[in-house]
């Protein structure tokens, strides 16, 4: 009765050894009375006592028992899903700088040096964004979109221009 014992707990902790990072036996001891034997019953049990899911799909998860997911790709979809709101707003706004940016740049690279306003306006540009604004000793405004600028002259036409120093920077 007693090898009994010792033939399991030796199993199991041969077992433990081979396989470090999966989960443990656990035994019970019964003991039945009316025939005055011990029965042993071991059973493989999870250590946390819970299966540990996915945070994305749901699946189970095997290896590490710090792991969060099943695979690379469930970690990147529920950290996307998980920004996509605060991301949203930084994307909307990145989308509308550079296409104010190619817009200037189109012109610019044109050899166009002063342009109407509304002729910016109807190719989808936003006045509202813009990276900032550098002001020149005679009090010029010169609004910038990266390293492509404009100034109003005050007869609704904007006077273009490029930042070298802005590339230089880089």
């Amino acid at each position: 009765m007693f090898r009994e014992i010792n033939v399991y707990i030796r199993f199991g902790i041969t077992y433990s050894r081979l396989h470090p990072f999966e989960n443990g036996f656990s035994y019970q001891y019964q003991i039945d009375i009316g025939v005055h034997n011990l029965k042993i019953l071991y059973l493989y049990e999870n250590i946390s006592a819970v299966e540990k899911k996915c945070l994305d799909c749901g699946d189970t998860i095997r290896g590490r028992t710090d792991k969060k997911f099943c695979s690379d790709q469930c970690r990147n979809n529920y950290n996307n899903r998980l920004n996509r709101d605060s991301n949203n707003f930084v994307r909307n706004v990145h989308g509308l700088l550079r296409k104010n940016r190619r817009i200037l740049s189109d012109l610019y690279s044109e050899g166009k040096t002063k342009v109407h306003k509304d002729a910016l306006f109807a190719l989808g540009y936003n006045f509202s964004f813009f990276t900032h604004i550098i002001e020149t000793s005679q009090g010029r405004k010169y609004h910038y979109c990266f390293e492509y600028g404009y100034c109003e002259t005050g007869d609704d036409f904007l006077e273009l221009k490029e930042n070298s120093q802005y590339i230089e920077y880089q």
